[in-house]
């Protein structure tokens, strides 16, 4: 089982991104399933339900979420009908969505997680991701030896800590949050391959796939802006990772694939209006 890791989509820009690199680079790699954190699709911020339908026809098997994703509207009802989205599973359990689930890939079944860290989220604090993972994997272990982990949380102290902790319980456990993409894929002792973070699909000249400008001036002043998305230098990031039957990984791969097609708003599915999806909130 070959499995490709889209590091965060960000903006439209990362949306072009699949529209024009995602087939090419999963024929070239030979991918059997693919996931992609979507937390910051619409607007750099959360993901919205027109997106993440557009997103799923591109390619994308399964779109996971962090700390932002009730913060578009228009996805909240549409999570437990959308099986190809997954919340953290630390949400309370009578939230909308799924936190894990058993997708089959061709003969062979997948098992995939979502967990969010408790570091560093100062507007969520859900239950204890280390107590919830035993459990979740021994529920998934009855139908398929193949899990993997999307592991969103802030710090690399908690990446690397829940990392040992999960190591030969799961297959990968990848981290995301960061938008920053790591050189530290490895398999520990145990047969679970990790990275750190996955880093972003969209613009890299920006600081976390955002226009630069407005970021330094909320660092400078301390007032909240909007964020502005922007679309130079574009790329698919993520992580590839083989795994054999046992579940155990053979390889895990940073990979980072340059988008040759220059993104304007013209191209960039600016249909989608991310304002009628929104909640009104923005975070720098």
């Amino acid at each position: 089982m070959k499995i490709l890791f889209v590091g965060e989509i960000v903006g439209k820009a990362g949306v072009f991104c699949l529209k024009t690199g995602l087939s090419a680079l999963k024929a070239e790699r030979g991918i059997d399933f693919v996931i992609a954190n979507g937390e910051g699709t619409t607007g750099g911020f959360g993901l919205g339900k027109n997106h993440s339908i557009y997103m799923h026809k591109l390619g994308v098997n399964v779109i996971t979420g962090g700390e932002k994703i009730y913060y578009k509207k228009d996805l909240v009802p549409f999570l437990p009908k959308a099986g190809f989205i997954l919340r953290p599973a630390n949400y309370p359990p009578g939230n909308p969505g799924r936190g894990y689930r058993i997708y089959q890939v061709g003969e062979k079944k997948v098992g995939l997680i979502v967990l969010l860290g408790q570091s560093g989220f100062n507007r969520v604090h859900l239950s204890n991701p280390f107590s919830y993972l035993p459990e979740i994997v021994a529920k998934l272990r009855q139908e398929t030896n193949i899990i993997i982990v999307d592991f969103h949380a802030a710090t690399t102290a908690e990446k690397y800590t829940m990392f040992y902790h999960a190591d030969g319980k799961v297959s990968a456990v990848i981290g995301t949050h960061a938008k920053a993409i790591t050189s530290d894929a490895t398999i520990l002792p145990g047969g679970t391959g990790v990275i750190c973070d996955t880093g972003r699909t969209g613009s890299l000249v920006s600081v976390g796939g955002l226009e630069p400008t407005t970021e330094i001036s909320k660092y400078l002043t301390g007032i909240p802006e909007r964020s502005k998305e922007i679309g130079l230098t574009l790329e698919i990031q993520g992580a590839v990772i083989d795994i054999d039957d046992d579940g155990k990984a053979t390889s895990i791969e940073a990979i980072r694939y340059p988008i040759k097609g220059e993104y304007h708003e013209g191209n960039g599915n600016n249909h989608f209006d991310e304002g009628e999806n929104s909640n009104g909130d923005e975070e720098g």
